[in-house]
């Protein structure tokens, strides 16, 4: 059966669909146990799989030189596709525009967030999944 399957498909090709799902099912299972996306990279010739964990616990951030405003928009983020704006960040700890862009920015400067998007209140903050990678 196998040399049907080679010869209808051949070694390569067979080989990279193997590779294809196994990858696949590597990100799927991260999902499901709560963690992030690993980075799967080709280098040299080889697979590299960095697997990551879930830094972002309540436990780890109050470890953190942050207040508890800015932690608990970190984890609104974390549960709301992984980022915030400025206006989220009002309503969600009652304060005015120019204090959640500082305390924002603060967050971008510490390394927790990543600021995308024009300058104003279209700027989303993503929080950094890899803080001290690359």
């Amino acid at each position: 059966m196998a040399e049907k399957v080679m010869d209808k498909y051949g070694t390569q090709d067979l080989c990279l669909k193997a590779w294809a799902r196994g990858t696949n099912d590597i990100i799927e299972t991260c999902k499901e146990a709560g963690l992030p996306e690993p980075i799967i990279e080709e280098n040299q010739g080889g697979l590299s799989v960095v697997f990551l964990k879930d830094i972002y616990t309540e436990d780890y951030l109050r470890t953190l030189d942050i207040n508890e405003r800015q932690v608990k928009a970190i984890l609104y983020a974390k549960e709301n596709g992984g980022s915030i704006v400025s206006s989220e960040y009002q309503e969600l700890n009652g304060v005015k525009r120019t204090l959640a862009t500082e305390e924002l920015v603060d967050l971008v400067t510490k390394g927790l967030l990543e600021k995308k998007g024009s300058i104003g209140r279209s700027s989303n903050y993503y929080i950094r999944t890899l803080p001290n990678y690359r």
